[in-house]
């Protein structure tokens, strides 16, 4: 599981990043997330970001019958949620590497498997 302040910063990006497959509703893309490792995303999270991204027109969001029971709200990305999911991949991915290379310049790779029981690793 991911700690929640290191997650803050990236779950809009991770969503977007769901949202890319296909359309989903909300219970399906916490689901999709925790299959991925993130752990669980609490309502109280993933609806009110949802809600941002939406009045923000990164994505649409669309009622559709649902085979269990009443019809359920569906999101899906727009062009601009592509592009900010591009931003996102491009801006992670120079941060993680800059992490890496502090990690290793440091040692911390070393101190993070010395007390990897610790931290509640399985």
């Amino acid at each position: 599981m991911i700690l929640s302040q290191m997650l803050k910063g990236t779950l809009e990006g991770c969503v977007l990043a769901v949202l890319s497959t296909k359309k989903r509703y909300g219970y399906e893309i916490s689901q999709t997330l925790m299959e991925y490792g993130f752990g669980r995303i609490p309502e109280g999270t993933i609806y009110p970001l949802l809600l941002r991204l939406e009045k923000r027109g990164a994505i649409t969001a669309s009622l559709c019958a649902s085979p269990q029971g009443p019809q359920r709200k569906y999101y899906a990305l727009t062009e601009l949620g592509k592009k900010e999911l591009a931003e996102f991949f491009y801006h992670y991915r120079k941060l993680a590497l800059a992490v890496d290379q502090l990690a290793k310049a440091t040692g911390g790779y070393l101190d993070a498997q010395e007390n990897e029981a610790a931290f509640g690793a399985e």
